[in-house]
């Protein structure tokens, strides 16, 4: 994971993100290293990311700028946000206080587990 400035726009680390995806372990072979897809919003939509994607064997399933909604790729990416609206119930993360970045990555790692241990706990 990199942490960037608030003002950086995503895409910039749309790359450096795809190059730390760890190999995923499972299946007899070599481990993979790079997803077969990969989905976005509107603020990915560059002709430059789509070819380099295809450049690196990843089929990008990107929203396109300026396309009435409804393609279908929100039932996929509610997931992230509801994820990322899990992460904001906890106030530390709401607004990054720390200055050092690991401190700010052990606070993810223990509201990841919190929410994960909630969820197993409803669930069982």
């Amino acid at each position: 994971m990199s942490l960037t400035g608030g003002n950086r726009n995503d895409v910039t680390q749309l790359l450096p993100l795809l190059d730390k995806v760890p190999a995923v372990a499972g299946v007899v072979g070599r481990p993979r290293r790079r997803p077969d897809a990969l989905l976005a919003d509107r603020g990915y939509d560059h002709d430059k990311y789509r070819r380099l994607l295809w450049q690196r064997g990843i089929r990008p399933a990107i929203a396109e700028r300026g396309v009435e909604h409804g393609s279908g790729l929100g039932v996929f990416r509610w997931v992230v946000e509801r994820t990322i609206a899990r992460l904001h119930g906890f106030r530390r993360l709401r607004i990054r206080w720390e200055r050092r970045d690991d401190i700010h990555e052990a606070f993810l790692g223990l509201a990841a587990c919190l929410i994960t241990h909630r969820h197993v706990q409803r669930h069982c």
